[in-house]
């Protein structure tokens, strides 16, 4: 069986190909490793490789984490859905959230995020195929409050994050990936120079080449690294 240290080698050598194809530095695009359900230990061994961010999507699972590797230097990302009762330890514990798709969770992140630690990095959640099942915004809807959330004091709106339906095809891949990179484009016309988003966090395992090559500069990636999940956590 492949190790993680070859996966993530492996991992690596796509994100470079695809980067180039694009023409862009492969530093561009940073490297998230999704580890839900998996152990401190599995995430000391990522480490170990070189990974430095990591996506969390559970709550109480994240924080054990976080607790257990607070001497490392690690940039934790909260990627899952947001209940309002669990912003106050998300504002308290994490330096990115990727997962924003209502107003009302902004304005209590904002609110909740300790004076003592920098802005909140946050990505805007966006249903780009406009999936009835799938949170997010949807783009007119974004449009009209991105001018709200870009004010909110102790957050810093640093980009977009959507998760399209599957598509097998590179060039079907593209398309949603496409249209939010459009949107980016669009929300920056505006925001003033110092507000300007410089962020899609957007492709995993299966379509990163696709996103790399319409933009992307996180993309997020578990199994290719971890391996097999285990059950889910709660």
């Amino acid at each position: 069986m492949q190790d993680q240290s070859d996966k993530i080698t492996a991992l690596r050598s796509r994100l470079k190909l695809a980067a180039a194809e694009a023409q862009r530095p492969a530093s561009d695009v940073t490297l998230l490793a999704v580890s839900k359900t998996r152990t401190p230990e599995q995430v000391k061994r990522a480490v170990d490789c070189g990974l430095t961010s990591f996506g969390e999507n559970y709550l109480q699972e994240a924080l054990k984490k976080v607790s257990a590797l607070k001497a490392l230097a690690l940039d934790w990302h909260f990627i899952g859905p947001i209940q309002s009762n669990k912003t106050r330890q998300i504002a308290e514990n994490f330096a990115w959230v990727h997962s924003i798709d209502r107003l009302k969770i902004a304005q209590r992140l904002s609110a909740q995020r300790p004076v003592t630690m920098l802005p909140l990095n946050i990505c805007l959640q966006v249903n780009i195929d406009n999936e009835p099942t799938k949170a997010g915004f949807g783009s007119s809807e974004l449009l009209q409050l991105i001018a709200e959330i870009a004010r909110l004091p102790n957050l810093k709106l640093r980009g977009l994050m959507a998760i399209p339906e599957a598509r097998k095809d590179l060039q079907e891949q593209r398309r949603p990936f496409h249209q939010l990179r459009k949107l980016k484009d669009e929300i920056n016309q505006s925001l003033d120079n110092s507000q300007k988003l410089d962020t899609l966090s957007m492709g995993m395992s299966a379509d990163l080449e696709a996103a790399i090559l319409e933009g992307a500069t996180i993309v997020r990636v578990g199994t290719d690294i971890f391996g097999p999940r285990n059950a889910t956590a709660g």
